[in-house]
């Protein structure tokens, strides 16, 4: 006999009890759902998440003793592996990309419909990313259009890569592939991805995301 998948287990966190209390029910009510736990606060937060370990955590951005980026900034810091959903009333843009930087897997209003939440939870529940009203394919193309302008300052220090690194850095930030990079630049796949792990090295960083947020933080490549 079949037996039925695992639950996607649920932290939400949010201080006001109301909230928590009807979030509970709807999601409850989801047959491949369960709320395993909840939190009031920043620090209550990263306590219960590292106690239950939970797939998805549900997290307001505005919470007592530490708001939801601190929380998810020392959840982050832990090498916590609950992917985490940011559950808020209002959020800014640039809001969105730190908690992104940060860990999140997810951005989502409060307002939405219980339905796009749902979907949301399971999405980024898979691996993938939501923010605002879709699944995000392309994160780093959203990541550049949520990014705060930059400064007219030209490039600034190349950080040790090499002419032919700065064009992989600036493929990436466009949105290429690893195959359309190397299409592009007339190389193999194992040569690009050759390339991004020295980039990742000399960078100190460890993913796409990362790198694209720290070539537009650093002028690295023009935004045309």
């Amino acid at each position: 006999m079949d037996e039925s998948p695992p639950k996607i287990d649920i932290v939400i966190s949010d201080d006001h009890a109301l909230f928590r209390e009807g979030l509970r029910k709807l999601l409850e009510a989801e047959d491949d759902l369960a709320v395993v736990g909840e939190a009031v606060d920043g620090e209550e937060t990263v306590k219960v998440v590292r106690q239950l370990n939970p797939r998805v955590l549900l997290l307001d951005l505005s919470l007592p003793k530490a708001t939801g980026l601190e929380a998810l900034r020392e959840l982050n810091s832990l090498g916590c592996q609950t992917r985490t959903i940011m559950l808020t009333a209002a959020i800014e843009r640039e809001q969105i990309v730190e908690a992104l930087e940060l860990g999140a897997h997810g951005v989502v209003l409060k307002q939405s419909a219980l339905q796009l939440l749902v979907k949301c939870i399971r999405c980024v529940s898979a691996g993938e990313y939501w923010v605002g009203q879709d699944s995000v394919s392309d994160l780093i193309q959203a990541v550049r259009r949520m990014s705060p302008s930059q400064r007219a300052s030209g490039h600034g220090q190349d950080f040790g890569l090499t002419p032919r690194e700065v064009q992989v850095v600036a493929l990436i930030v466009a949105g290429y592939t690893n195959k359309d990079l190397a299409r592009k630049l007339g190389i193999s796949e194992h040569t690009a991805k050759h390339h991004l792990t020295n980039i990742f090295d000399k960078l100190g960083v460890s993913n796409r995301l990362e790198l694209v947020l720290f070539a537009v933080d650093h002028h690295l490549v023009n935004e045309d």
